[in-house]
């Protein structure tokens, strides 16, 4: 069985992180999640899951308006050309469903078969927010917190500049 918001916290309160969670109604874009811009501060996120020809696996986690070329962003990856994982396979891979992927959502990837990317732009904010598993709720996590949880997962994340 997948994480749930609950038991991803626990997890936090395992490894000492400390995050600040606020409820809201299911944001399932961007454009919904802008909405809330007043009440929450630091860097918000975009995420991609993606995979090339050959089955690998990406999780980009990027600034909300970020820009990434699809069709250029597998050279800075060193991999085949990419494509969105279908709704399946992110499911399968990492717990979640589509319009609540999330950095957090690493946690379900046990097999360690995807790796998670982080853009440098969105690393220079001292406080991310990600889905804590549901789009329904916003945790604000501080950025070497966020990394440490990464670490704790069992993944050595990636942090480079994704966008042109």
């Amino acid at each position: 069985m997948p994480h749930t918001k609950d038991t991803l916290q626990q997890f936090l309160n395992e490894i000492d992180v400390s995050t600040t969670t606020i409820e809201h109604p299911a944001l399932f874009t961007v454009e919904d999640s802008k909405a809330l811009r007043g009440e929450i501060d630091g860097g918000h996120t975009k995420n991609l899951f993606v995979k090339d020809k050959k089955g690998k696996l990406f999780l980009l986690v990027v600034e909300e308006d970020a820009q990434i070329d699809m069709k250029t962003v597998n050279k800075k990856l060193d991999c085949g050309r990419l494509s969105f994982g279908k709704p399946d396979l992110l499911m399968e891979k990492l717990g979640i469903i589509p319009g609540a992927v999330t950095a957090f959502s690493i946690i379900n990837d046990s097999d360690n078969a995807v790796q998670i990317v982080f853009d440098e732009k969105l690393m220079q904010h001292e406080i991310i927010n990600c889905h804590p598993l549901t789009n329904e709720a916003t945790t604000s996590i501080a950025r070497d917190d966020l990394l440490s949880f990464v670490k704790a997962c069992g993944h050595e994340p990636l942090i480079m500049a994704l966008q042109d």
